[in-house]
């Protein structure tokens, strides 16, 4: 069993993270995406270097 090495913060103390994303050649953020490129945003498949290593 691993152990958690970050403790969660209060809700109070949280802050909402804005994630960015490249869109036909330009930066944009997700937050502003219609409902089909959300959708679409979701079902993406991320690099990962370990995965890419392997």
């Amino acid at each position: 069993m691993q152990t958690t090495q970050y403790a969660s913060l209060p809700t109070e103390q949280r802050q909402r993270c804005e994630v960015w994303t490249r869109v036909m050649g330009y930066h944009r953020p997700v937050s502003q995406f219609n409902i089909g490129k959300r959708a679409e945003h979701r079902e993406r498949r991320h690099f990962t270097e370990n995965a890419a290593s392997r």
